[in-house]
């Protein structure tokens, strides 16, 4: 009977090491759901957004009006304003804090509910031109500025993106792609602000999962992109000759990081992980210049971003995820953004539908 009792023991010892999984399996599964078209969810309950709005004004002050991914998002606020029927306006600007200003003094001059505060800019030295809004009853709000664990100041709402599941995704990618044995160079932007909720998304999964894999993180300013990226990879790549890796947590980085490998001959050994989704980059991933990018539908973000705003401005409950999905475009799905790629295309378009219903449009 003891012997029977130790021969089943034996099996259940076996049964469970097989049933355990490898960090490289882990980040395997984590990634398996961002390969999937992604698919409409609800970040609130249905209500009647033409009625609500049809007497609301917002205006969105973007980083700068030069900025083609807010450029992009802008646009598709307008249209979906357009749709719903309100008024929408995108305060143009060169990025600078005295034009900033000039913006919010606009809207509370000209009776605006809402002011958007759109990609960067930022609330931090806004202080007195929010708290002028706030008091004139403007809600003020920071959309694709933030992460969703992020605190944006001067008690400005936010709308953010997920930022730091993009970077445990990041390194995922980068995990499961060396079987564990990484050695990346990560470049970083550190006056972004979403850049420490990426970058702590990149750096807990790498210590979760793949301790002994080393990283080394650079800032480069977006100043000194066009100057600097370039030859920081090509130094760092000729200094340690085991990288395997480079994550340019911003994709637009890419432009100065592709060269940077094709110069020192490191195409073959030197992988590129980025995110954003922008076309040009995915063009890269077509090309063969970049293995994989997490892109965002910018034309759902801005449906998210307007739905959240809504529904601030119609008393309803505040929004702390506004859902905007994630997805991994690779060599085996770049060719569905469009050849060459296109803006918002490869991610379906079950947003459409989806937004309709949610405002009761249809």
């Amino acid at each position: 009977m003891l012997r029977k009792f130790l021969i089943f023991a034996g099996v259940l010892t076996v049964s469970s090491s097989l049933q355990a999984q490898t960090p490289v399996e882990i980040a395997a599964e984590r990634l398996e759901p961002y390969r999937n078209l992604p698919e409409f969810i609800e970040a609130g309950p249905a209500f009647n957004a033409r009625e609500c709005m049809k007497d609301k004004k917002i205006i969105s002050i973007p980083v700068s009006s030069a900025n083609p991914h807010t450029k992009n998002i802008n646009n598709a606020m307008k249209e979906v304003a357009d749709k719903v029927g309100f008024e929408f306006m995108e305060w143009q600007n060169q990025g600078r804090t005295t034009q900033w200003v000039q913006g919010v003094d606009f809207a509370i001059d000209n009776g605006f509910d809402l002011i958007d505060l759109l990609g960067g800019t930022d609330p931090r030295v806004l202080g007195p031109q929010i708290q002028r809004a706030q008091e004139a009853g403007i809600t003020v709000v920071a959309s694709h500025y933030s992460g969703l664990e992020q605190e944006v100041a001067n008690d400005v709402e936010a709308v953010g993106l997920d930022y730091r599941r993009a970077g445990q995704l990041l390194a995922d990618w980068v995990i499961l792609n060396t079987d564990g044995e990484a050695n990346t160079l990560i470049l970083v932007s550190n006056e972004v602000f979403s850049t420490e909720s990426m970058l702590n998304g990149i750096k807990d999964e790498f210590e979760e999962l793949c301790p002994d894999c080393t990283y080394r993180v650079q800032n480069v300013p977006i100043s000194e992109w066009s100057s600097k990226i370039q030859s920081t990879v090509q130094s760092e790549l000729l200094r340690d000759s085991s990288i395997n890796y480079i994550i340019p947590i911003y994709d637009a980085m890419s432009q100065f990081v592709v060269p940077a490998i094709t110069i020192t001959g490191k195409q073959d050994s030197v992988k590129v992980a980025t995110f954003n989704g922008n076309p040009f980059v995915i063009e890269f991933i077509q090309q063969g210049q970049v293995e994989m990018d997490i892109g965002e539908n910018l034309d759902w973000a801005s449906h998210a971003i307007i739905d959240a705003e809504m529904r601030m401005l119609c008393g309803l409950d505040k929004i702390e995820d506004p859902k905007i999905p994630l997805y991994i475009f690779d060599k085996d799905n770049a060719h569905t953004a469009g050849t060459p790629p296109q803006l918002s295309v490869g991610y379906g378009d079950a947003y459409l539908e989806g937004y309709n219903k949610l405002w009761m449009l249809e």
